[in-house]
């Protein structure tokens, strides 16, 4: 498998971009200038391009390079299948980097997708102001204690979604309780007791789940889980992966918020991906039921709707296969392809689901290309 080029020259470049990167991303999620976006967004393609052989080539393939783009829409996107079978490794070799793998299971078919982060503290820049923006409105000094439906860190070290929830807690929370281990096993009489310690307490509680986790939850029942105090909001990521069944966000939506006593714009939808190091959220916290289905992404990240044969971008409020350029993805790629479906209003984000059937024409021809120079190597 390609790897990447490393001198010392490039592992000083890429020290001095990736600091000034973490500390703009502290600046918080005010919005950024499209000049700088494209000066930071031209600076972290250069670097891949010298330093991702692979990447490289599938550029070239293209006949781009750093000098031949006008703008950060230029610059060629992965397919996120892609990561299944490539590591997209664009900085200097670390001996022990984070590996953050897609859900699923090891045993069977299924292959797994792999980002490798060589830098966990551009992964904790990046994740830490849209997360209070979106669950802190008020600010971080807040006291909220944290029950957390997904794994901690420790138990599930692959998991980008448990690193998440591992740094914000350290950071917000007033106490954590850690409710389902690495297995997906739910302590259900852990719950139970957390809920009633801050029951007693008054204290606000930030709920934390997957989609999954949230169904499993609701199967067991009420005596599960108590009325949370006032000011309590739940977040869900999504992604109905170890689900018995799938059920539609409305009806999701509504067992959480019988089951909690919250109306349902105190929930908020995490949309993120292993393959992407920053995360979008609904707004509804700051801004009430009426954004609920919008998501706001952070001004480091960029999202196009693209024609999933072309892959040109398609008009505002028009369904298309969604782009990601994330620049926290300094470390691997920034240019990210999904096969998700949504549109893109005013700047945010609606989801429509996945691709159905055959995979996107345009994906599928990228995905060649890859393929095509990691087997020829030219």
């Amino acid at each position: 498998m390609m790897g990447h080029t490393h001198d010392p020259i490039l592992e000083r470049d890429f020290d001095e971009i990736a600091s000034a990167l973490e500390s703009r991303f502290r600046d918080g999620t005010e919005p950024w200038p499209s000049s700088e976006f494209e000066e930071r967004a031209f600076t972290g393609f250069r670097h891949q391009f010298e330093t991702c052989e692979t990447y490289r080539l599938f550029c070239s393939r293209r006949g781009i390079e750093p000098g031949t783009v006008a703008s950060w829409e230029d610059v060629p996107a992965v397919p996120a299948t892609a990561f299944k079978y490539y590591d997209f490794i664009s900085g200097p070799p670390r001996p022990d980097p984070l590996v953050f793998r897609t859900s699923g299971t090891t045993r069977g078919s299924e292959r797994r997708g792999r980002h490798v982060v060589l830098r966990p503290d551009l992964y904790r820049a990046a994740l830490l102001a849209p997360f209070e923006a979106a669950l802190f409105p008020h600010g971080p000094e807040e006291d909220v204690s944290f029950l957390s439906l997904i794994p901690p860190p420790t138990e599930a070290p692959d998991s980008s979604l448990s690193f998440m929830v591992g740094e914000v807690s350290e950071r917000l929370a007033s106490r954590t309780s850690w409710l389902v281990d690495g297995d997906g096993a739910l302590d259900v009489e852990g719950l139970r007791d957390a809920t009633g310690v801050a029951e007693a307490e008054g204290e606000p509680v930030l709920l934390l789940g997957t989609a999954a986790a949230f169904v499993h939850l609701l199967e067991i029942g009420n005596q599960a889980l108590g009325v949370l105090p006032e000011g309590s909001r739940v977040m869900e990521t999504g992604g109905f992966k170890g689900a018995r069944r799938a059920i539609s966000r409305a009806e999701l939506y509504q067992g959480i918020a019988g089951a909690t006593g919250l109306p349902t714009h105190r929930i908020v939808n995490e949309y993120g991906m292993t393959e992407l190091l920053s995360q979008l959220y609904e707004p509804v916290l700051s801004e009430g039921a009426a954004s609920a289905g919008e998501y706001v992404a952070p001004p480091w990240l960029r999202v196009r709707a693209l024609d999933p044969t072309t892959l040109r971008p398609v008009g505002e409020g028009v369904s298309g296969i969604l782009a990601f350029f994330d620049l926290a993805n300094l470390a691997s790629v920034s240019h990210i392809l999904t096969e998700d479906i949504g549109t893109i209003v005013d700047g945010r984000v609606r989801l429509e689901g996945r691709a159905q059937g055959a995979e996107p024409r345009g994906c599928s021809r990228a995905m060649d290309d890859l393929m095509t120079v990691a087997r020829e190597g030219r």
